[in-house]
């Protein structure tokens, strides 16, 4: 596992503890998957701002709605230096 994946996957544990994070479909929409609302998803988006320096802009929110979504953005933005 990445470790840019293992620190996403401890952000959402952070605001959603007790969700089933290994029986998650990592191609799976987020908020379904793990019964989040709207709030919960924009507090995982913040975790990863302040813990990986990465800030995901509301345009790309579309990106981001899986797990594989949010590894491969963030990874994309830390190699670049967005």
């Amino acid at each position: 596992m990445s470790d840019t994946k293992t620190v996403i996957l401890a952000i959402i544990d952070d605001v959603a503890p007790g969700c089933d994070l290994e029986g998650l479909d990592p191609a799976a929409d987020l908020r379904e998957e793990l019964d989040i609302d709207s709030m919960d998803f924009l507090n995982v988006l913040i975790g990863i701002k302040e813990r990986l320096q990465v800030e995901v802009a509301e345009q790309d929110y579309g990106e981001v709605r899986s797990l594989d979504g949010l590894v491969a953005y963030v990874d994309g933005r830390r190699s670049s230096g967005s």
